[in-house]
């Protein structure tokens, strides 16, 4: 066998092979054989059919296997050769084997791109010092005192406020036909916060207890039934019970019950070094993002399109998840698939420009990534999801993103690196109010 490389882009090779005659005959006898081992055929003992007789029988499945069995050795023995690894699918270019026949082919797949590596050992970089206000504490405090709130039916006949809650029956109508979906009988709701259309609340807010009442309702142009999309309709009310919000106290019994805080400081304690480790972490990846940013800067070199593509179809599928968590579709934005890619097109490039940078460091540096760590990842994934680890280990190996996880780990770990040789330097925050993850902050702390 021998082959030729053909450079056909920076990023991009292309393998031309020959194969002699004798290993074209080689590869048929070998298959040949396999199937004359395990054959049975009428009038003929197991292993003892003719080799013309197997030949003829199973020729087309046995020239598909020998040729594949061929060519997946020939790859493996020239890629280990050149010491190259793909980063994309290898694309095969071949005809059918002739018996008694040289046998010609190529593949082709996309490399890594070779550049030179700027120092990225020593660099300077600033950093975020990071400030935690008593206020942010208390405001948390509050919002989980709001969430263990119990509402209690008001005693006097008055009309509900924003933040009562309201039991009712409602319906809509659109004309004079009634809407299905769109009715529920003794349906608590908070007013207030944003979990109905303001048109609706209206309706509610001029009514007391036994009283009922109607009005229109404009829908949103994004509601999830497109036939009512950006619709006026009539809605009918009927008001059973105002209900108001009765806050638990603020005492060591309420930190008990919101987790396994012994008292009200601990809870305290607890919330303020969340915020804290949210935060510095969050300082930390802006500085990371700062010098690998400054690295980016210094060098060239062409991205290959597969890599690119992977990344874009990976932010498209984040974008349409969000939606459909949403109760939203791509439909309903107005936007098109065309459309995503060109929006996201951009970023795709750069996360792609990032990863074949710390991947060149993580290689000039030796660092590896083991079968454990690859594990650890998908089990924090699995818990993020509410999966169990063997759903998401069986998707990510079905669609084949172990190695690009994999990659992924590599480059946290080569990103690493380049910050812990930095040079941090701590300066005050910006003079704006930062901002926390508030949600994961209580939820941590209502699921202890």
């Amino acid at each position: 066998m021998e082959y030729q490389v053909e450079q056909v882009s920076p990023v991009k090779r292309k393998i031309n092979v020959q194969v002699p005659k004798e290993e074209v005959e080689a590869a048929l006898s070998a298959t040949i054989a396999l199937y004359r081992r395990d054959v049975d055929l009428k009038g003929f003992r197991k292993g003892k059919v003719p080799a013309s007789v197997i030949e003829n029988r199973f020729r087309k499945q046995i020239y598909n296997e020998a040729q594949t069995d061929l060519i997946n050795l020939h790859i493996n023995e020239i890629l280990n050769e050149l010491k190259i690894t793909p980063i994309s699918r290898i694309d095969v270019d071949a005809s059918e084997l002739k018996k008694g026949e040289e046998y010609s082919y190529s593949f082709s797949f996309e490399v890594a791109p070779e550049f030179e590596l700027p120092e990225y050992r020593g660099l300077e970089v600033e950093e975020e010092e990071v400030v935690v206000k008593e206020e942010e504490v208390e405001a948390v405090i509050e919002r989980l005192r709001n969430r263990m709130a119990e509402f209690v039916v008001v005693e006097e006949n008055r009309n509900p406020q924003p933040g009562d809650a309201v039991v009712i029956d409602f319906k809509a109508f659109d004309g004079e036909e009634p809407i299905e979906g769109i009715a529920a009988s003794n349906f608590q709701l908070v007013l207030g916060e944003g979990q109905a259309l303001e048109d609706f609340e209206k309706i509610i807010y001029g009514l007391k207890a036994g009283e009922s009442g109607s009005g229109d309702v404009k829908l949103p142009d994004d509601f999830i039934n497109k036939d009512l999309a950006g619709k006026t309709i009539k809605m009918e009310v009927t008001l059973h019970a105002v209900k108001e919000k009765k806050l638990p106290a603020l005492d060591d019994g309420f930190a008990r019950k919101v987790g396994n805080f012994k008292n009200l400081k601990e809870l305290r304690d607890s919330i303020f070094k969340s915020y804290e480790a949210t935060r510095k972490e969050l300082s930390k990846s802006v500085a990371q993002k700062k010098l690998l940013d400054d690295l980016k800067s210094k060098v060239e070199f062409d991205l290959p399109p597969s890599l690119v593509e992977f990344h874009l179809e990976q932010k498209i599928k984040e974008y349409i998840d969000k939606l459909e968590r949403q109760g939203k579709n791509l439909e309903s934005t107005g936007k098109t698939i065309e459309d995503l890619k060109k929006e996201f097109r951009e970023e795709a490039e750069e996360i792609t420009k990032s990863e074949i940078f710390l991947l060149a460091v993580a290689q000039q540096e030796g660092l590896k990534v083991d079968y454990s760590e690859v594990d650890a990842e998908l089990q924090k994934i699995a818990t993020y999801s509410g999966q169990s680890f063997e759903a998401i280990k069986e998707f990510y190996e079905k669609n084949n993103l172990l190695v690009a996880l994999k990659d992924k780990i590599l480059a946290d770990k080569a990103m690493e690196l380049i910050y812990s040789e930095a040079k941090v330097k701590k300066v005050p925050p910006q003079d704006k109010e930062q901002e926390a993850d508030e949600s994961s902050t209580d939820k941590d702390k209502e699921n202890k």
